[in-house]
C-alpha cells in the first residue's frame, strides 16, 4: 500500500486491537450474535449496536445527504449516534463496515462515515472494512483463513437458528421459550468455536441434527396462521430497525413469516463468478474456487434438509440451485446489480414453499432492488397467479403507519382468498 493511499483513512494498528472497541452496526440481528463471538476469538472487542430510536436517524439524517439510501442513513447513524452518547472513549473506538466491492453504494458507506467523522472532528476514529475484494488494509485488522472459516460456518448456524426460531416463535405456548433456545445456541456453538470445534462438515451435521430436536420439543400452539415471506433488499429485509419491527408487527397480526437465510446472498455473490465468466471470461483459477465454495455449501444445504426430515411440522428452504433454477424465468441471470435475480428467485422459492404473501421490503435510494423487486412482479404473477405480492418502501421520511396499513392490507386480501 502506498504512503499516499495510507493518507486517505485512518490506519487500525496492530496496538489499537489490544484494547480498542469495536462498534459494529446490527445488520443481521441473529447472524451477528455469532459473527461477534467470531470477532472475540480473533482477538477482537466488537460491541454490535441496538439503539433504533428516531433519534439515530435524525443522527444519520444531519451527517449524510438525505439523497443516499436508507440503509445508509441506518447503518451510519446508528454508529455516529453510538459515538455522541458519551458511553465510548472517542480515542479507544474504531468502527466497523461491512463492504460487498459491487455495483451497490454500501461498498461506499466507509467513505461517507469517514466524511462524517472529519466534519464531526473525529477523523481520527479508524473506520474497518470487513471484504473478500481487498479493498482496504489494516495492520491490525486481517481476515485469515481460519477467520473466514469461523465465520461462514457461523453463518450457516446462523440460518438453521433463524429458520427455526421464525417457524417456533408465532406459535409458542411460552412467550420467549424461542429466544432462550436461540440464546443457548448462540452460546453452545460460541463455545465450540473457541475450542475449534464445529468446524468440520462431521460436526455441523451433527450440531444442525441437535438443534433441530431442540427446536421440537419447545411447547407450541396448534393454531392457523397467515404464511407470510420477506425478501427485498439485504439490510432491510433482516434488520428491524431498517423495517420497522416487521417482524414484530407480522407476530401481532397472527402471522408466521419465513426470510431467506443469509447465507442465501454470499451463494448468489458467488455464483455470478460463474455468469461473468460465462458471459465476459476471466479467471480460470477463480471460477474453479468459486465452484467448489458453492458446492461445499450446497452440502450444509443437504445437511439442514437431513436434520429436518424427523420433523415434518418444520419447512425446509430449498437448495440453492433451485433458487436459481426458478430464477431463470423471471429474469436473465445477467441481473446481478442489488439482490439482482436472486430476489424474484427467492420470491418464487416462498411461494412454492407455502408462503404466497410476500412482503418485498425496499428501501430509498436502492434501484436495482426496485428494478428486481416491483419490476418482476407481473412475471412472477404470471407464472403464480395466486401470489400476493406487496411492496413496501422504506425511508427516512416514511411513515410506519402508512407501512404498516399497508401490509393490514395485503393480509385483508390473503384472508379473503383463504375463505
Amino acid at each position: 500500500m502506498s504512503s499516499n493511499t495510507e493518507k486517505l483513512y485512518t490506519e487500525f494498528t496492530a496496538e489499537m486491537k489490544k484494547d480498542y472497541t469495536i462498534l459494529a452496526p446490527d445488520i443481521f440481528p441473529t447472524h451477528m450474535e455469532f459473527l461477534q463471538k467470531v470477532f472475540e476469538l480473533n482477538g477482537f472487542n466488537v460491541e454490535v449496536l441496538h439503539d433504533e430510536d428516531r433519534s439515530v436517524i435524525d443522527t444519520g439524517l444531519k451527517y449524510i445527504h438525505n439523497d443516499m439510501c436508507y440503509p445508509a442513513i441506518c447503518v451510519v447513524g446508528q454508529q455516529l449516534h453510538a459515538l455522541m452518547s458519551g458511553k465510548y472513549d472517542l480515542h479507544k473506538v474504531a468502527l466497523v463496515q461491512f463492504q460487498t466491492g459491487g455495483g451497490c453504494r454500501a461498498s461506499n458507506y466507509i467513505m461517507l462515515l469517514r466524511k462524517a467523522l472529519e466534519n464531526m472532528g473525529m477523523g481520527y476514529i479508524p473506520v474497518l472494512s470487513v471484504n473478500f475484494a481487498g479493498l482496504e488494509k489494516h495492520s491490525g485488522f486481517k481476515i485469515t483463513t481460519k477467520m473466514a472459516m469461523q465465520a461462514f460456518y457461523a453463518l450457516a448456524y446462523g440460518d438453521m437458528i433463524l429458520l427455526l426460531k421464525n417457524q417456533c416463535e408465532p406459535y409458542e405456548v411460552n412467550k420467549g421459550d424461542t429466544r432462550k433456545m436461540v440464546l443457548r445456541w448462540v452460546e453452545k456453538i460460541g463455545r465450540q468455536l473457541a475450542h475449534d470445534k464445529g468446524m468440520t462438515d462431521r460436526e455441523l451435521r451433527e450440531n444442525f441434527k441437535e438443534i433441530a430436536a431442540d427446536f421440537h420439543v419447545i411447547p407450541r400452539e396448534d393454531k392457523k396462521l397467515t404464511k407470510v415471506g420477506i425478501v427485498g433488499e439485504i439490510y432491510v429485509k433482516y434488520s428491524s430497525f431498517g423495517n420497522n419491527g416487521l417482524e414484530k408487527f407480522l407476530l401481532s397480526q397472527g402471522c408466521e413469516f419465513m426470510v431467506p437465510g443469509v447465507l442465501g446472498f454470499f451463494q448468489a455473490y458467488i455464483k455470478n463468478i460463474e455468469l461473468d465468466y460465462n458471459n465476459y471470461g476471466g479467471s480460470r483459477l477463480k471460477l474453479e474456487i468459486s465452484k467448489l465454495l458453492l458446492k461445499k455449501i450446497a452440502n450444509w444445504e443437504k445437511y439442514m434438509d437431513e436434520a429436518l426430515v424427523p420433523y415434518p411440522e418444520f419447512v425446509a428452504p430449498m437448495p440453492f440451485d433451485k433458487v436459481v433454477e426458478l430464477a431463470e424465468p423471471i429474469i436473465d441471470l445477467g441481473v446481478k446489480m442489488g439482490e439482482g435475480w436472486l430476489l424474484p428467485g427467492e420470491v418464487a422459492e416462498l411461494i412454492e414453499l407455502g408462503y404466497s404473501n410476500v412482503i418485498c421490503a425496499q428501501p430509498f435510494g436502492c434501484l436495482p432492488n426496485h428494478i428486481v423487486g416491483k419490476g418482476t412482479i407481473r412475471r412472477i404473477r404470471d407464472l403464480y397467479p395466486k401470489a400476493n405480492i406487496f411492496p413496501v418502501d422504506y425511508d427516512a421520511g416514511a411513515s410506519k403507519v402508512n407501512q404498516e396499513n399497508r401490509i393490514k392490507l395485503m393480509l385483508a386480501i390473503a384472508n379473503e382468498e383463504d375463505k
